[in-house]
């Protein structure tokens, strides 16, 4: 899976890219939202039921990215991708936000799916969550301290009321 041309440390976004708000997840930071770009950067979001946002994603600004190689999208037809995004995303306009099926997850892989990113139709949750963790890039040193300093700070309170308590 190739991850070419990062953009680090801006709050610009590539186009073709899987984005990743993790900051709503202070517990598990490795859980948050989701998004797909189209091929000119607008990014599309299943924010909740009924809807498709586009260019204002639920949560806020991404927290983190993942760069897809459209080189890697094995349907056919010019505008491949942003077919995808676009028939994945009127598709989720007719659903119902689930928190734990189907939601903004769903959204980017069935949109992965449609384009046979990587030649594969067998994207889900599982594996995006995987090459988000894997792959994904911070937006900025910020994007990376907002995600996880509130759980660093409360494994660190946890910790140290277990101490307290075991130590008398």
């Amino acid at each position: 899976m190739g991850c070419q041309h990062w953009a680090v440390h801006t709050n610009i976004l590539p186009p073709t890219s899987s984005e990743w708000q993790n900051r709503i997840r202070w517990f598990f930071p490795i859980i948050g939202h989701m998004g797909i770009c189209t091929s000119t950067g607008v990014i599309r979001d299943f924010a909740g039921p009924y809807f498709v946002s586009e260019d204002n994603m639920a949560f806020g600004k991404p927290a983190k990215f993942w760069k897809l190689d459209p080189a890697q999208v094995y349907a056919s037809g010019p505008n491949a991708w942003d077919v995808a995004v676009h028939d994945a995303s009127e598709e989720y306009k007719h659903r119902m936000h689930n928190l734990c099926c189907d939601n903004c997850h769903s959204h980017v892989a069935l949109a992965l799916n449609l384009m046979r990113y990587n030649n594969s139709t067998n994207w889900n949750m599982v594996t995006l969550c995987f090459f988000c963790l894997i792959y994904g890039k911070y937006v900025s040193v910020g994007a990376f301290v907002k995600t996880w300093l509130p759980f660093v700070l409360l494994l660190g309170i946890i910790l140290t009321v277990s101490l307290i308590f075991n130590l008398r």
